[in-house]
């Protein structure tokens, strides 16, 4: 039992090593790639991998060669890696908490308003850069092939996903038969173009966040888990830093050894329970 705690830590550390090497992979081969989409992810994806690469690097050698340094960083680190990983998950569910869509009468998709979502989304979202990004994202996935092909009846019985909602088509209150109503100034954006359509509109912007918002959702329950998974990590491997230092400074198999200057608490308690024996015996 008294090595357990560092065999575990050595074999979670040799294996998220090797889950590192294709995280990293993936971002260098999205680095090369001319897709926007891609590149959008690269930098993250690289991060990622080379962070995991170095913690687990400094857990192995550590917890199976006993270096208290080591797992002194391994340990600093991973502290880091939680704080982060929660306070990351409290924003995202905080950001994520307004939005959704707004029923249609007679459809079965939902529509979306961008002052449904936090400023923080908005502001994001309508950053020039950023929306050229997200806009060449979405002609290159071709979410808009098949809804422009639609008849009437199509929009009546099929639903939509929140891209294609706000961005394959105009608004459904848009009324193009009467010029003399007032409309939403997403109906003026409106054009057949299939490399135009509804890019501009703001019920676009909102599908995005939307989508975001979902996934971002799925993420931050992903992270809680992740959260306990290193917490659990964090105190095997705070057992590990004690076996480590333990074996540097003072009597892993019962010796008692002192190499410091000031002996350790039981130092003295243990040594007269060791005379005494030897008295008796």
């Amino acid at each position: 039992m008294y090595r357990l705690s560092n065999t575990v830590i050595g074999f979670l550390n040799l294996f998220t090593l090797l889950a590192s090497i294709p995280i990293i992979g993936a971002g260098l081969w999205m680095a090369r790639s001319s897709t926007t989409c891609e590149s959008f992810l690269q930098t993250p994806l690289l991060i990622l991998g080379f962070i995991i690469l170095i913690v687990s690097l400094a857990g192995f050698i550590g917890a199976c060669f006993h270096v208290a340094w080591a797992l002194w960083v391994y340990l600093v680190i991973m502290l880091l890696l939680i704080g982060t990983l929660l306070a990351l998950t409290v924003f995202g569910f905080v950001v994520t908490s307004r939005g959704g869509g707004s029923v249609v009468a007679g459809r079965v998709y939902s529509e979306f308003h961008l002052d449904n979502y936090s400023s923080w989304l908005r502001k994001r979202i309508k950053d020039p850069h950023y929306w050229m990004t997200v806009k060449s994202c979405i002609l290159g996935s071709k979410a808009c092939a098949k809804v422009v092909l639609w008849t009437p009846s199509d929009y009546l019985s099929k639903d939509l996903s929140p891209v294609q909602s706000g961005c394959c088509k105009p608004p459904t209150s848009c009324n193009y038969a009467s010029t003399m109503v007032d409309q939403e100034s997403d109906c003026y954006r409106w054009n057949n173009d299939p490399n135009i359509l509804c890019y501009k509109c703001d019920s676009c912007k909102a599908g995005v966040l939307e989508d975001v918002r979902r996934n971002w959702h799925k993420i931050s329950v992903l992270n809680i888990v992740m959260l306990l998974v290193l917490i659990g990590i964090y105190c095997i491997g705070c057992c590990a830093f004690q076996n480590a230092k333990r074996a540097e400074s003072d009597y892993p198999y019962g010796e008692n050894r002192m190499y410091k200057s000031r002996p350790r608490w039981d130092y003295h308690w243990r040594r007269w329970m060791y005379d005494r024996r030897h008295q008796l015996y």
